[in-house]
């Protein structure tokens, strides 16, 4: 059997452990043949490939980003895209397809299998950690270490100069970075996409904290929005799933922040940083497990599914319903962590 891997959408720490476990089990125990598609979707679409096999995959467990290669490629907005995916599966005589990627990547395995019948299994991979049918993805942990390592870093200069820091993390429709990295690294005030902010509330709590004689840190998710207005973008072009690139809410921010209460105010977007580098401890072993049942559920013809973690189990679920809903910051808990704003 030959079994296609390929990782799409952002990178992420965890996505070589991944491709590692998948190849490792694959050839050890069910003598299956690899092949990987360099850069996502257009791999796949335009016949780019690299053989797996164990050589090929030693020593990258604790390499960041994926020996793959990526893309934001999406084969329905491609001409013919179906066919020519198609037509590469063919050509390189594929008999499954492990999917690893995030919503869209994974939507396109979704419906390749329920409208087509191209055998996929899919493998959950954001830092946003906004998938609902998984507890946790890989790349979250890494990327709320790296984030409050910043926040801890940032304090410093904040209480030196007296300013207002704000630090604009990821987080497009969700805002589970900026929640834990905030809550972790002691900021002051926490804003999600889940919630529109007020900015006269906003201002009230950087306020009150200077008059405790602290210098205010404001985590902010890109996502985030004021009451009444819509999401900061600097280029309002869109990626082939439809989506803005969102940049620039942290600026914004700083901006009115010293308007309307006259302390010095500056910005720090963590941006890409948050999903460079070697991954954490909890995101290998993750990512390792997805990659052993992954390949067990191909082994078993149990395509359309997605690995997913419950609690500490790992288990399988639809593909179209893991990426049918955004799993969003819950309202109660995010009350929960504003006792600590202003």
């Amino acid at each position: 059997m030959r079994v296609g891997v390929l990782t799409g959408g952002g990178d992420c720490p965890g996505l070589n452990a991944v491709i590692r476990g998948i190849v490792r089990k694959g050839v050890q125990e069910y003598a299956y043949d690899f092949t990987g598609f360099r850069d996502g979707w257009r791999g796949a679409l335009d016949g780019a490939t690299v053989p797996l096999d164990i050589p090929a995959v030693r020593g990258i467990l604790p390499r960041g980003g994926t020996i793959l290669g990526s893309s934001r490629t999406n084969p329905f907005s491609e001409e013919n895209g179906v066919g020519r995916l198609r037509d590469t599966l063919a050509e390189e005589e594929i008999d499954a397809l492990i999917v690893i990627g995030g919503e869209d990547t994974l939507g396109v395995a979704g419906r390749l299998w329920e409208e087509h019948g191209i055998p996929c299994v899919g493998v959950p991979k954001t830092i946003d950690n906004d998938l609902s049918a998984t507890d946790y993805t890989f790349g979250f942990d890494t990327a709320v270490g790296i984030a409050t390592e910043a926040i801890d870093r940032l304090h410093t200069t904040a209480e030196s100069h007296r300013r207002v820091l704000v630090v604009e993390v990821m987080g497009r429709h969700s805002g589970w970075i900026a929640l834990h990295s905030g809550l972790a690294g002691g900021a002051n005030v926490i804003l999600v996409p889940e919630r529109r902010f007020d900015i006269d509330e906003v201002c009230a709590w950087v306020t009150s904290r200077f008059k405790a004689s602290y210098a205010p840190i404001v985590v902010v998710a890109e996502g985030a929005m004021p009451k009444g207005g819509r999401p900061v973008v600097k280029d309002k072009t869109l990626d082939s799933f439809g989506h803005i690139r969102l940049s620039g809410v942290g600026e914004w921010l700083a901006k009115e922040i010293e308007r309307l209460t006259g302390h010095e105010a500056r910005t720090t977007v963590l941006g890409h940083v948050q999903r460079g580098g070697t991954p954490s401890a909890f995101d290998r072993w993750l990512a390792t497990r997805f990659g052993l049942h992954a390949i067990d559920a191909v082994r078993e013809s149990d395509f359309g599914k997605m690995v997913a973690l419950r609690a500490t189990d790992i288990v399988r679920v639809p593909i179209t319903e893991a990426t049918a809903h955004i799993k969003t910051v819950d309202p109660a808990l995010y009350e929960e962590v504003s006792v600590f704003f202003g």
